[in-house]
């Protein structure tokens, strides 16, 4: 097996034409040199070809272990994309010394490989763009789930056995170029796992889709990380973009949404000089203040500050589910959600207590209330079943295979029912007197499906796409003008946003659950703000509460809320009609 490190060489040329930069002489920082007396730490080679996210690749990776290191204490952990770079092992022995960083263990790992079987006939996959430059959860859950376990099972040569912390403010990542937007995505994906960053001339750049990120860092409601970012005036400016210019508007992104970030610009190109000058500070930086928690930044995103009520978190409702759907309030407030697979209803208390309403072999899924106080509900038998307070049920519908339903004030109760994802889904209008009708059809697994506050128009979201549609309601109920509406972004793995339940609040805003989290568009069908869910995918969600304005996620086995500034609206109650947007 062929050895491709070299020890700190950036490996970022390859197709890149690298531009030759201006000399500059940085000053040495004094912990980048090796001094007598400084404990050095122990450098463990191993390497790793069992991956089952990257299948088929092989890569070396380093271990540093610093001396003051004792494993009755887990270490705090610093992971390097390209392997060991920035005479890392040095300025560890260094800072640690100086208890100017935690003990800490390095990780320095190689992007993976798939090795020819023959070399002279035959070309190495190199999987180092695939790895690195791609938005996604994929390198994050490598490094949690395969890289870092077998990094446990290692011992020194001195016996010691090698243990890492699980707590995210324990942890760090860094790396150049493709290496540098990999740590910031290992981050961002996970910052339970990772809260502090290095990015040294970042790949934030039209590669595989990073130059979206100066977009969904001033979106995507602050996370608890912390980042230094370099990069030189005379980086790259190619096809995919200008480095210089990205990693400005990374910084500025990163500002406007209240991060803890830092920055040293200088002249350099795409090369690792000043990058290795500078990493002692970055380091000294990023560890400041430890074991204090890195804690989560005040956006300056308008729509953000009148959603967002100051100090209110997720809380957990409930867990232990299969698949839960339906959120739904009440005009008390009461708020009720299925467990579908399991064929169980609960329901949320205005005090919080949560109890379980009824159980039976209907597998219901979507849920409103109407004006009548009646909770409506799709089956899945096919049917539409209206509950009264006592629990009684009434047939509203039969043989119509719906998903999400919702009434209006006037009694027309609309009606999605995808019929597979590829399939042309139909949205059904129910009217008062039972009168069944297909209202519009075409859509590919029509979903979610809510009012506008003034019930004048009606949204529907695409799940097997990125849009949210919308209709006008005329007269009689049937539906007109329709079109593609709101635009919602996609996670990089995925095909479609997966938007499922959607709900407004009372001025207008819209709530979609997608596979991203909670995205919140305007009333011009533009999402403002991203709201990420603890765990899973949310399918649904609903206003809450005495006053509407706790806002309850169902996601997949657990279901959360949170105390919000707005309030949402009801469409069993009248219709309420919000200020002009903002064009």
């Amino acid at each position: 097996m062929r050895s491709f490190l070299l020890f700190g060489l950036l490996i970022v040329h390859t197709c890149l034409f690298a531009q030759t930069p201006a000399a500059v002489n940085y000053p040495v920082d004094s912990a980048s040199v090796e001094h007598p007396g400084v404990p050095k730490g122990e450098i463990i080679k191993l390497s790793f070809s069992n991956s089952k996210i990257f299948p088929g690749t092989w890569r070396e990776y380093w271990i540093y272990v610093p001396a003051q290191y004792d494993p009755a204490k887990p270490a705090c952990l610093y992971v390097n994309q390209d392997g060991i770079q920035w005479k890392a092992p040095v300025v560890f022995d260094n800072l640690i010394h100086q208890k100017e960083m935690p003990v800490t263990i390095g990780v320095f790992i190689n992007p993976g490989r798939v090795v020819a079987k023959d070399a002279q006939t035959g070309l190495d996959r190199f999987n180092r763009s695939y790895e690195y430059d791609g938005l996604g959860d994929a390198y994050v859950r490598f490094l949690l789930n395969e890289i870092l376990p077998e990094v446990e099972k290692q011992k020194t040569s001195d016996g010691r056995a090698i243990r890492l912390s699980k707590n995210g403010n324990d942890r760090a990542i860094g790396g150049s170029s493709s290496g540098a937007i990999c740590a910031f995505t290992a981050a961002w994906e996970r910052p339970d796992a990772f809260s502090r960053v290095f990015s040294a001339i970042g790949t934030y750049v039209g590669l595989r889709g990073g130059e979206r990120y100066s977009t969904l860092v001033r979106k995507t409601e602050p996370k608890p990380i912390r980042i230094f970012l370099q990069d030189g005036s005379d980086d790259l400016n190619i096809y995919a973009g200008d480095w210089w210019k990205a990693n400005e508007s990374m910084e500025r992104a990163l500002s406007f949404a209240g991060y803890e970030v830092k920055h040293e610009w200088g002249q350099e190109g795409h090369n690792g000089r000043q990058g290795t000058a500078v990493f002692p500070d970055a380091m000294r930086w990023l560890w400041k203040d430890w074991p204090k928690a890195v804690q989560k930044g005040s956006s300056k995103n308008q729509m953000a500050g009148e959603i967002f009520l100051p100090g209110s978190e997720w809380e957990l409702v409930g867990q232990g589910y299969d698949f839960t759907e339906g959120t739904s309030a009440n005009a008390k407030g009461e708020v009720f959600f299925q467990d579908i697979k399991k064929s169980i209803t609960f329901k949320v208390a205005t005090d919080g207590k949560l109890t379980t309403v009824k159980s039976d072999d209907n597998k219901e899924s979507g849920t409103c209330f109407g004006i009548d106080g009646k909770r409506y509900v799709v089956t899945g038998n096919k049917q539409i079943l209206a509950y009264d307070e006592t629990g009684k049920a009434t047939t509203i519908a039969t043989d119509l295979a719906g998903n999400d339903l919702v009434m209006s004030n006037n009694g027309n109760l609309y009606v999605t029912a995808p019929d597979g994802r590829e399939n042309p889904s139909k949205i059904y209008l129910v009217r008062a007197n039972g009168e069944k009708i297909v209202v519009d059809e075409g859509l590919k697994y029509a979903n979610g499906i809510a009012l506008t506050p003034d019930q004048t128009q009606l949204y529907v979201t695409e799940s097997t796409s990125h849009w949210v549609w919308i209709y006008s309601i005329n007269a009689d109920g049937t539906l007109s003008n329709k079109q593609k509406y709101g635009w919602l972004h996609v996670r990089d793995n995925d095909e479609s946003a997966w938007s499922d339940g959607l709900k407004c609040d009372r001025d207008g805003r819209v709530y979609v659950a997608t596979k991203m989290g909670i995205q919140v568009l305007d009333q011009t069908g533009r999402v403002n703000v991203i709201i990420p869910v603890p765990s899973g995918e949310p399918a649904n969600l609903c206003f809450g509460g005495v006053d509407f304005d706790t806002m309850y996620v169902a996601c997949r086995d657990k279901v959360y809320r949170r105390k919000m500034k707005v309030h949402g609206a009801n469409a069993f109650s009248a219709p309420i009609k919000p200020a002009n947007p903002k064009l």
